[in-house]
């Protein structure tokens, strides 16, 4: 039987980077096979997928060199499950790729239902989807392309942003597909041993190409040191009472002034709602936010009246989807934006690794150079209070630890720092104080 994929020295470069995205790779997946890859972050994983998927070929933006045959249909659920939703509506966007497939439109409403409840989206098919959480959108799209009937799913990491029960969903969601249609599956995932008992082989993307590695070799969450204590008494930073925000119930949340607070919570929570609330993004419902002396400097107004300028020298704040913070045309000019000293930006690019992609496009860079580009331009003004909205997607263990690291720095230098994650190793050892979101809206 001919294989679903075959690949013999394939590799792609864009055309704004020194290096290729990856190179040398060797690849069969026989049809119904099931295969995962890891490899660390901007290794080219994520454009290994998008090359597989057709959805990049030789063109300006850059080259592929070797040869690749796919037999099938593929269905691609992106990094980012922002760039993949269409339609205003639940329903219509789960329907989308099916219409354009040309599948009968009397078949269509029922694969609609069908994979919703697959990855365990209950929710309205008149539902608008710009209500819909980051997590609850990575389902939408794997509904999508379940819904197209594809004869390969190409899932970039899919339960990133999901919680432990969501992410489970999607693990079993995707095993149950696979074993009714018959599917093969390509997954990249940085924590891949969730996957272990679903995929049948494993490798890794490096330097070289693509390595065959067995589920013993499969890394586990990385070791860090235990959160701290918050002392009886320690001052907020910021805290709220009864604040009501655009979903949910009225919040009364606080985060200790020098310390690492996190929020969790499930998917459709409203925790990036409230949060966005904290860092003077969006304004309350009702209710307002009190800040620290620290970190309010004698600005007396409720923060979504301060300048731009007070803003981002006061609080930072990392965005769920990273794009949604580049401006510029390279990461030395996002950088160099906010007029920060040249010394600052060093050191930040340094110790993020991306000192040798300053000349890269933002747009360009993997996820989790995405992510870490995000944290260094919230950081660059060093503001008071620091807020990211999952922090660690996309992050091999090295990059993880190395954020963690670098969040505990911070904390030490007497900035606070609250975080929205599902990851239970950022919360072991970043969880100073814990903020549990309960669901009763979305967000």
């Amino acid at each position: 039987m001919a294989p679903a994929i075959r690949a013999r020295g394939l590799g792609y470069q864009h055309a704004t980077r020194r290096e290729p995205a990856f190179t040398g790779v060797d690849l069969d997946v026989a049809p119904g096979e099931r295969v995962l890859v890891t490899g660390d972050s901007g290794s080219g994983k994520s454009t290994l997928l998008a090359v597989i998927a057709g959805l990049v070929d030789d063109s300006e933006d850059g080259s592929r060199t070797g040869t690749l045959d796919v037999d099938g249909t593929v269905g691609m659920v992106l990094q980012d499950p922002e760039a993949q939703t269409i339609l205003s509506r639940v329903g219509d966007d789960v329907a989308f790729g099916a219409e354009n497939l040309g599948v009968a439109p009397g078949e269509i409403w029922p694969r609609v239902e069908a994979a919703l409840d697959a990855v365990g989206l209950d929710i309205p098919l008149d539902h608008r989807t710009a209500h819909l959480s980051g997590g609850q959108k990575q389902r939408l799209a794997l509904a999508g392309v379940i819904a197209m009937g594809a004869d390969i799913l190409i899932l970039d990491e899919p339960t990133a942003n999901l919680d432990p029960r969501g992410r489970d969903e999607v693990i079993a969601a995707v095993d149950r597909v696979c074993r009714r249609t018959g599917a093969t599956l390509i997954v990249v995932e940085h924590r891949p041993k969730h996957w272990a008992g679903v995929v049948d082989t494993f490798y890794r993307l490096g330097p070289g190409g693509l390595a065959r590695i067995g589920a013993e070799e499969l890394p586990d969450a990385p070791a860090l040191p235990p959160a701290r204590q918050v002392p009886a008494g320690a001052p907020s930073a910021v805290a709220t009472q009864d604040l009501l925000t655009r979903f949910g119930p009225p919040r009364t949340v606080r985060a200790p002034e020098g310390y690492s607070t996190v929020i969790t919570g499930e998917n459709g929570s409203g925790k990036t709602t409230l949060v966005q609330v904290l860092a003077g993004l969006t304004p309350p419902e009702r209710g307002r936010v009190e800040y620290s002396e620290r970190i309010a400097q004698g600005l007396t107004k409720p923060s979504i009246e301060w300048s731009s300028a007070h803003l981002a020298s006061r609080i930072g704040y990392v965005f769920q989807e990273p794009e949604h913070q580049f401006v510029t045309a390279t990461v030395r000019e996002e950088m160099a934006l906010s007029g920060a000293p040249q010394q600052r930006i060093d050191d930040l690019t340094a110790r993020l690794r991306l000192d040798h992609l300053l000349d890269a496009n933002p747009f360009t860079l993997s996820g989790g150079e995405k992510r870490r580009l995000s944290v260094a331009t919230a950081l660059v003004n060093a503001p008071q209070l620091l807020i990211l909205d999952e922090p660690t997607f996309g992050q091999d263990d090295r990059t993880f630890v190395e954020l963690v690291g670098l969040i505990r720095e911070l904390t030490d230098e007497g900035v606070t720092v609250v975080s929205i994650t599902h990851d239970e190793a950022f919360i072991s050892s970043l969880g100073d104080h814990v903020e549990h979101i309960a669901a009763g809206g979305e967000g």
